[in-house]
C-alpha cells in the first residue's frame, strides 16, 4: 500500500501540491521531479523514527505511571521541529535543510541538494495522510468499543456538555483579549473559537488505556467530544467566512447544522438497516481477512462522504465503529482492527508532537513575551472553560463530573488546525498565535495525566456542592 502511494506521489502525485500555501513555489516546480525510490526511502525511514519515539516514550510513561500515549506525544517532540528535527513539516515553515532526515538520506542515498525539497514535500505529505487515517482506525476502534444505547441515553447530558465546552471559553476568551488586551475583534474571535475544541483522540486514547471508555463518565465524554467535533467545525466556518469575507454567511452555518445532523443519524440508520447484508457477506467470503476488510470498506465510505460534505471524516469512522459494534462480530472485530490501529495510530500523536514547536515558550525571544501573557489567559480559559461542563451534568450526584471536564481539556490537533487556517488568513498576530499555539500544546500535555488523576481519585469537590 505504502509502496503504491509513494508511486502516486511521484508521477502523478498524490495530491495537488498547488493546493498547499506553505510549500515555496521552488519546491512546486520541482514536485514532479521527486524520485519514488527516494520518497518511499524517506516514508520508510519516518516510519523507523515514529516507532521508535512511540514505543520510548510510551514505555517510559508506562512505567511512572503516565498514559502511554503522553510519551508518545513528547517522543514526537524530541524528533520533531521543537528538539532534533529528525520529523519535520513544511506547513511549520520548515524546508529539506531543516530536516536531518533529508541530509541523511542525501549522505546515504543519490539524492541531491536539488531535488531534495521535492522529496522532502512528498514524503511529508504522506506521512501527513497515514497520520489521518491512524486517527480514522482510531475513532473507528473507539466506535467499536462503545456502546451505542448508552451513548443515546447520556445524549442530553453529552448535549449540554458540548454546547457549554464551545459556548464558555468562546464567549469567555473573545471578551477577555477585547477588553484586557486590546486585541482587535477578528483575531479575538479567531482566538476564542480555538479555545472551543476538543481532541476526541487523545482524550479517547487514555479513557480506552485506563479502562474508563465505556464508563458513564466515558461515554459522556466522548458523546460531548463527537459534538465538539461538529460544534468546533461550524465554528470554525463561521469565523473563516467572517475572515474573507467580513460578514457571517448564514447559509453556511445552516448547512453545516443540516448535514451534520444527518450524516451522523442517517449514517446508523443506514447501518442498521444494512446489518443484516454485512453479516451475510462477512459469512460467505473465504480468503483470508473478509471480516476486517469488509468492515474498513465501510467505516472508509462512511468517512469519505464525511469529508466530501465537509464534516470531519473520523467523524463517519465513528459512527461506523457504532453500528458494526452492534453485530455478533464485535469481539473478533474488536481483535482484528486492534493490531492495524497499532501501526497507523502511533503516526498520529508521534505528528502531534513533532508539528509542536516549543520556541513560543522562549521569553528570552522578544516576540514571544506578549504571546506569553495572552496565552497564560488562554491556558486559564482554556482549562476552566471545559473543566465547568462536567458541573452542568445534573441530577447524578454520583458521577465523577471533574472527570468529565478534565476529559474535555485537551485541543490537540484540532486546535492546531484553528491556529494554521488563522495563521494563514492573516487575522492572527504572531503573539497571537504563539499564544494560540501554546495554549494547545499546555491543554494537550497536562490533560493525560490530569484525566488518570480524576477518575483514580475521589472528587475533591464535597457531596452537596455538586448537586443543585
Amino acid at each position: 500500500m505504502i509502496f503504491n502511494l509513494m508511486t502516486r506521489v511521484a508521477s502523478p502525485p498524490l495530491i495537488d501540491l498547488s493546493l498547499l500555501p506553505w510549500i515555496p513555489q521552488h519546491v512546486l516546480a520541482t514536485a514532479e521531479e521527486a524520485d519514488s525510490s527516494l520518497v518511499l526511502a524517506g516514508v520508510l525511514l519516518s516510519l523507523v523514527l515514529i516507532y521508535a519515539a512511540s514505543k520510548i516514550g510510551g514505555e517510559l510513561c508506562a512505567r511512572i505511571n503516565l498514559p502511554p500515549v503522553l510519551g508518545e506525544l513528547v517522543g514526537g517532540v524530541a524528533i520533531g521541529v521543537s528538539a532534533l528535527h529528525l520529523l519535520v513539516f513544511p506547513e511549520g515553515g520548515s524546508t529539506a535543510t531543516d530536516s536531518l532526515l533529508i541530509q541523511f538520506l542525501e549522505l546515504t542515498t543519490n539524492l541531491s541538494p536539488e531535488s531534495a525539497d521535492a522529496v522532502f514535500a512528498a514524503q511529508s505529505e504522506v506521512i501527513s495522510v497515514l497520520s489521518e487515517i491512524g486517527v480514522i482506525l482510531l475513532l473507528f476502534e473507539i466506535g467499536l468499543e462503545s456502546e451505542l444505547q448508552e451513548l443515546i441515553r447520556v445524549g442530553p447530558q453529552a448535549a449540554i456538555v458540548a454546547v457549554v465546552g464551545v459556548v464558555v471559553p468562546f464567549v469567555a476568551g473573545t471578551a477577555g483579549l477585547m477588553f484586557f488586551f486590546g486585541v482587535s475583534a477578528i483575531p479575538a474571535i479567531f482566538a476564542g473559537a480555538a479555545l472551543t475544541a476538543t481532541s476526541i483522540g487523545i482524550t479517547a486514547k487514555v479513557l480506552a488505556e485506563i479502562g474508563q471508555l465505556s464508563s458513564r463518565e466515558g461515554q459522556i465524554i466522548i458523546g460531548a467530544a463527537v459534538l465538539d467535533d461538529v460544534l468546533g467545525i461550524i465554528v470554525l466556518a463561521v469565523v473563516a467566512s467572517l475572515v474573507k469575507t467580513g460578514e457571517i454567511q448564514i447559509t453556511n452555518i445552516v448547512y453545516l447544522v443540516i448535514s451534520a445532523g444527518v450524516f451522523l443519524i442517517g449514517a446508523i440508520f443506514l447501518g442498521r438497516f444494512l446489518k443484516p447484508f454485512y453479516m451475510t457477506l462477512v459469512d460467505k467470503l473465504k480468503t483470508r481477512g473478509q471480516l476486517l476488510i469488509v468492515s474498513l470498506i465501510f467505516a472508509f465510505i462512511l468517512s469519505y462522504i464525511a469529508a466530501a460534505i465537509q464534516l470531519e471524516a473520523i467523524l463517519g469512522a465513528f459512527a461506523a465503529g457504532l453500528v458494526l459494534a452492534e453485530t455478533e462480530k464485535r469481539k473478533e472485530l474488536e481483535e482484528q482492527v486492534i493490531p492495524v490501529a497499532d501501526i497507523l495510530v502511533p503516526v498520529f500523536f508521534v505528528g502531534v508532537g513533532a508539528r509542536t514547536d516549543l520556541s513560543v515558550l522562549n521569553p528570552a525571544i522578544p516576540s514571544n513575551r506578549e504571546g506569553l501573557i495572552i496565552a497564560a489567559f488562554l491556558i486559564v480559559v482554556a482549562i476552566l472553560g471545559k473543566v465547568v461542563t462536567g458541573f452542568t451534568v445534573f441530577g447524578q450526584p454520583d458521577l465523577k463530573k471533574l472527570a468529565i471536564g478534565v476529559g474535555m481539556i485537551p485541543r490537540g490537533e484540532v486546535g492546531l488546525v484553528f491556529a494554521g487556517v488563522g495563521a494563514a488568513s492573516g487575522a492572527l498576530s504572531s503573539a497571537t498565535e504563539a499564544a494560540i499555539i501554546m495554549m494547545v500544546i499546555t491543554t494537550t500535555f497536562i490533560a493525560p495525566p490530569l484525566l488518570r488523576v480524576v477518575f483514580q481519585e475521589p472528587q475533591a469537590v464535597p457531596e452537596e456542592s455538586s448537586e443543585v
